[in-house]
């Protein structure tokens, strides 16, 4: 187990490391015409990959199961913190998502879907006697998936709402709930979301373009054709690092969603797919974390946690390569940003705190994961 923690942390590492280079490629012409600076966007993103970095070597030397105590009073707060953005937070590109303290901005959704994977993984282990009970089990741990992701949902976020209904109740099938229930929870949420979805006029534009797009043929939208060009000009090998023509104003801002269009462009085909294998060793790594954890807590939150990384990587990569409509997600541990890599390393560093801790204490499951994904 401490190798798997070695191997999830250099290559979280890597990642970051590789991402300061292509936000720095990605972004130095749009900070040079907006801040007349090639290095302004650089900068913050640099000061926060290394507040993310401390965060994940010091959450890995917590004791994950302090957790345990502290899930109710964390949902209950970033509940409280959901509802507060919708009243306060200021809207940006028909959207309010952040909260300012002057100092310092975060987005509340990037924290809810650490706090939401804990409490989850809480009451799994709780409720484990009653899960398949529709109503003592299922129907209480699905009250607070559908409070914070209906939350989520009126800032408007629809993308992040979705993939946290989507990680919960992947959670809840290796948890133990019923088949039928999430099946059916499932499809509800899903006509519930497209309602909501086609309501939102920004959100409704992208699904309808993409849906036009698939029919007639050609792209989504101007980032989807640009980051395509982009991909496709790098060839097998890449243009070479610092020389993107997408990064020149031609893909908006190539520095975060779309970062990944950059990344092929300058690496090529050879250097995206090695990104790629890095969040499959990630994603193994993880699951086995998850497999040989002595509680089933752990084994829990080390699937909630690895599962929640990879799958906002293939929406990710998926969304730049036009195969789903447009989201707004950033790439993990490479797009520029600030409270999501900052949570994104913490929740890694909950992960490896998990692996050392199985490392260190060899004691047998006395209560196993009872689906077979984990056994």
């Amino acid at each position: 187990m401490k190798k798997l923690a070695i191997i999830i942390f250099f290559d979280a590492f890597i990642l970051m490391l590789l991402g300061l280079i292509i936000v720095m490629s990605a972004s130095s012409t749009y900070s040079e015409f907006k801040f007349d600076s090639l290095f302004h966007l650089f900068n913050y993103h640099f000061a926060k990959v290394v507040v993310g970095i401390a965060c994940l070597i010091f959450f890995s030397a917590i004791p994950y199961e302090i957790y345990k105590k502290l899930s109710k009073a964390a949902i209950i707060a970033i509940t409280f913190l959901l509802l507060l953005t919708l009243f306060i937070a200021p809207e940006i590109k028909g959207a309010g998502r952040w909260i300012n303290l002057g100092f310092f901005s975060f987005q509340p959704a990037d924290i809810a879907k650490l706090i939401l994977i804990i409490h989850l993984a809480v009451l799994l282990e709780v409720k484990k006697d009653v899960l398949q009970n529709y109503k003592e089990g299922f129907l209480y741990l699905l009250f607070w998936v559908l409070v914070i992701a209906c939350l989520v949902l009126a800032q408007p976020n629809v993308s992040n709402g979705v993939l946290l209904v989507f990680v919960s109740f992947m959670l809840l099938y290796v948890g133990g709930a019923k088949l039928s229930h999430l099946f059916l929870t499932a499809l509800g949420c899903l006509i519930f979301a497209g309602i909501i979805a086609m309501a939102i006029a920004h959100s409704r534009e992208r699904i309808l373009t993409f849906i036009h797009a698939t029919q007639h043929g050609g792209t989504a939208n101007i980032q989807v054709k640009q980051a395509l060009l982009g991909l496709g000009s790098g060839g097998i090998f890449g243009i070479g690092m610092g020389h993107s023509l997408q990064s020149n104003l031609f893909l908006p801002e190539a520095y975060g969603d779309f970062i990944f269009a950059i990344l092929g462009e300058e690496l090529g085909f050879l250097g995206s797919v090695i990104v790629l294998i890095c969040y499959l060793i990630l994603f193994l790594a993880g699951i086995l974390v998850a497999k040989k954890a002595k509680d089933r807590f752990g084994q829990l939150l080390a699937f909630g946690i690895t599962m929640s990384v990879t799958v906002y990587a293939f929406v990710n990569v998926a969304v730049a390569t036009g195969l789903v409509p447009t989201t707004g997600l950033p790439l993990p541990f490479i797009s520029y940003g600030g409270t999501s890599l900052i949570f994104l390393c913490i929740s890694v560093g909950i992960l490896i705190n998990i692996a050392f801790s199985n490392a260190v204490e060899k004691k047998p499951i006395d209560q196993k994961i009872s689906k077979p994904i984990l056994t």
